[in-house]
């Protein structure tokens, strides 16, 4: 038997099991038969973090940012050129604070913009400040490593 991944859909949300020895990176979800990973974050409200956190097998990294924020908004390209670097072994989000107040809340997050690395539900890194994305790659990288 095979060894199983559990993957959320960027599209309609449905977690899809994925054999471990697969190229992820051509899946497509078996319910919408979108491609379940497209190289660009996906943008989630307070319900698609709380699934993408706990139903991906795999490491999750949220963007917290507001439209208001200029660091935020210079930022914004440089983490969806990490996701071309990072998918498939993490999972990018994009979380707008002010739209999420209660996940923020949670997160703790007092300044923005703000990256959160969460594996099995948990965090295990955080970095606050705007990063290019060769900075992004390589601190979501080492965190990876260390945890």
């Amino acid at each position: 038997m095979s060894a199983i991944r559990h993957i959320v859909c960027g599209h309609c949300g449905r977690t899809n099991r994925l054999p471990v020895e697969r190229a992820s990176k051509d899946a497509r979800c078996g319910a919408c038969h979108q491609p379940i990973f497209t190289g660009h974050p996906i943008e989630v409200d307070e319900e698609g973090f709380g699934r993408h956190v706990a139903n991906n097998d795999i490491a999750v990294l949220i963007d917290v940012w507001a439209p208001w924020c200029g660091p935020c908004r210079a930022m914004a390209p440089m983490f969806e050129r990490a996701a071309l670097a990072l998918e498939p072994k993490v999972r990018l989000l994009k979380l707008n604070s002010d739209q999420a107040p209660a996940v923020s809340s949670r997160l703790n997050i007092t300044g923005i913009p703000t990256l959160v690395l969460m594996r099995g539900g948990r965090e295990i890194a955080r970095q606050s400040g705007a990063m290019d994305a060769r900075s992004i790659v390589a601190w979501t990288e080492a965190g990876l490593a260390r945890s």
